[in-house]
């Protein structure tokens, strides 16, 4: 053997032995996506699977995230937090109000006519923000993908409802504990539950309306459960607020470009872009429902100041709770509007 064939040999096991080695200790992660309404849904469609698609393509497949839809993995919806901390899902997205009481600061953009001018995108930005500066305590136990808000919050309902007092027994979905202290304040019945059930809820009479932005009735059909749609023009009554989470061992556990990855892809800009998208999803969803020539109720700018007037004493309420629990409610209040204004 010559000492030029010798070295080729030699060169070409080293090689196959690196290329053996590199594959061998390349790290590949596979996640489990997981989330409570069916995967044709504006949000899995238009926000999470495409965000599970960018990550997917960005880490050359390293990464690949299956996508459970639906609670498919198990539980109920107010148990998806707890699923990302104890590892039965790596990725989850959910209502941060699933909990009440868990995440109390996030309900300071809950409050009624927080929203300034229905915008989600500029409330979504300014619910980063805060969070960075005053909530991320409460989210220790796993890793923020992101935090948004959806567009603004309206009553659909089987009898009309455009005064305050039209709400008096009236039973309604609330989606959150800050929204149920508001329905009951204003004169209505309350009931609980996770945004899947309200078809069936309506279905049989156990509720006679909900409040939902309008980008979720598409997919739970409730234009074609009830006829009446009041809106606050220019205005939002309420919101939800929500959280996108990750397993926090799972993310530490990722090589520094896979995190880099993961972090490029989150954060501020990400809520944003979904704050937006779910608003711009409110449109569509309308049209569903003046197609099928439902009651489409605008209110004015007078009665929208009853409105106003009527859920004040609701924010002082939450104010005054925080201040008991040792938070700054008057400061929470004050610097959400800010940060609003600020990215409107």
């Amino acid at each position: 053997m010559t000492t030029r064939t010798r070295f080729l040999k030699l060169t070409a096991l080293a090689l196959a032995f690196n290329i053996g080695a590199s594959t061998a200790t390349a790290q590949e992660f596979t996640l489990r996506m997981h989330q409570f309404l069916p995967g044709a849904a504006n949000v899995p469609a238009h926000i999470l699977e495409p965000w599970a698609d960018t990550i997917e393509e960005a880490s050359g497949g390293r990464i690949e995230i299956q996508r459970f839809h639906a609670m498919q993995l198990g539980g109920t919806p107010p148990g998806l937090i707890d699923q990302v901390i104890d590892g039965t899902a790596d990725i989850v997205w959910t209502v941060s109000g699933y909990t009440p009481g868990r995440f109390s600061k996030t309900e300071v953009f809950e409050l009624p006519f927080m929203m300034e001018d229905g915008n989600a995108e500029a409330a979504s930005r300014a619910f980063w923000t805060l969070a960075q500066e005053t909530m991320m305590d409460d989210f220790s136990d796993f890793h923020v993908l992101g935090l948004w808000v959806h567009g603004a919050g309206l009553i659909h309902s089987a009898d009309p409802i455009e005064e305050v007092a039209d709400l008096n027994g009236v039973k309604l979905r609330a989606p959150t504990r800050t929204t149920n202290l508001l329905f009951s304040s204003l004169g209505a019945t309350p009931v609980g539950m996770p945004v899947p059930a309200v078809p069936e809820a309506l279905s049989q009479g156990v509720i006679d309306g909900a409040v939902i932005p309008w980008e979720v009735t598409g997919a739970l059909r409730v234009a074609e459960l009830v006829e009446n749609h009041t809106t606050f023009p220019g205005e939002s009554l309420y919101t939800t607020t929500f959280i996108f989470a990750m397993n926090k061992d799972v993310y530490e556990s990722m090589p520094a470009d896979l995190q880099k990855i993961i972090d490029d892809n989150s954060g501020l800009e990400f809520s944003a872009f979904a704050g937006r998208q779910m608003q711009i999803d409110d449109g569509p969803a309308r049209e569903i429902a003046e197609d099928l020539g439902n009651n489409i109720i605008e209110l004015s700018e007078d009665q929208i100041a009853d409105w106003r007037e009527a859920s004040q004493a609701t924010i002082d309420a939450w104010i005054a709770e925080m201040d008991e629990a040792g938070n700054d409610g008057t400061g929470l209040v004050d610097a959400a509007r800010a940060l609003i204004s600020e990215n409107q």
